[in-house]
């Protein structure tokens, strides 16, 4: 029996810690279409969610003060939420800790590089056939420890474009890092945003069209000046 559901046709909001994760709060409210929201460790205990990926056992957060200052909330949350909180191990004090169908997730995936919670959501998001993925406040800039957040930010992006081979569309909220998403439009393609006018590229009928720049500058500054930008969706 499968332990992970069929989510076919649904959208999902994976919510992560990072500053990033303010645009959730802009996508919800400006009613954005989002099906499930999937926290990630303490958000559980800031946004309503659907699911909880807490990779860790619970003993690093009941047991010590490894986690520093999510210590306390993720505590409450762990002896109070319903669940599921996906997990590495089950523990008796948390009702609702479920344990992550590993195995099953990496043969549908393909791949068991997965070094940190969050790639655990989108691999399960994979396994679970969403039709899309919104990524929040993942941002991967973890001052005075570069290595894990090049890590876990190369692993989440792997992932990431397994999903998109696999015609699962991908939104990342506009501040964000991941996939050099808070570049500007005309600094994504390296060498040529040297260029007096860089090129840009334009979706049409499913096709992208390399454009001049400045053919688009007016329309390019003008939803860049927004106040909010809803994820735009990748794809292949």
């Amino acid at each position: 029996m499968t332990a992970v559901p069929d989510l076919s046709g649904k959208i999902v909001a994976i919510v992560a810690m990072g500053k990033s994760s303010d645009q959730f709060i802009l996508a919800k409210t400006h009613s954005r279409q989002i099906d499930e929201v999937w926290a990630i460790n303490a958000m559980a205990g800031v946004v309503f969610n659907d699911r909880v990926f807490m990779m860790d056992p619970a003993s690093r957060f009941l047991d010590s003060e490894d986690a520093g200052n999510q210590t306390g909330l993720m505590r409450s949350i762990l002896k109070a939420h319903p669940g599921p909180i996906y997990t590495c191990e089950l523990d008796d004090r948390c009702p609702g800790l479920v344990e992550f169908p590993l195995e099953e997730v990496v043969n549908s995936v393909g791949t068991w590089y997965l070094n940190n919670t969050a790639a655990y959501a989108i691999a399960f998001a994979i396994a679970a056939k969403v039709k899309e993925i919104h990524i929040f406040g993942l941002d991967f800039s973890y001052k005075g420890n570069v290595h894990f957040a090049e890590a876990g930010r190369a692993c989440c992006e792997f992932l990431l474009a397994k999903a998109v081979e696999r015609g699962i569309r991908v939104g990342i909220a506009k501040s964000s890092s991941m996939m050099d998403t808070s570049l500007p439009i005309k600094e994504k393609l390296y060498g040529y945003h040297r260029l007096p006018d860089t090129f840009v590229f334009e979706d049409k009928d499913g096709k992208f069209v390399k454009r001049k720049y400045s053919e688009l500058k007016d329309q390019i500054e003008a939803k860049e000046s927004e106040f909010y930008l809803p994820p735009e969706a990748l794809r292949t």
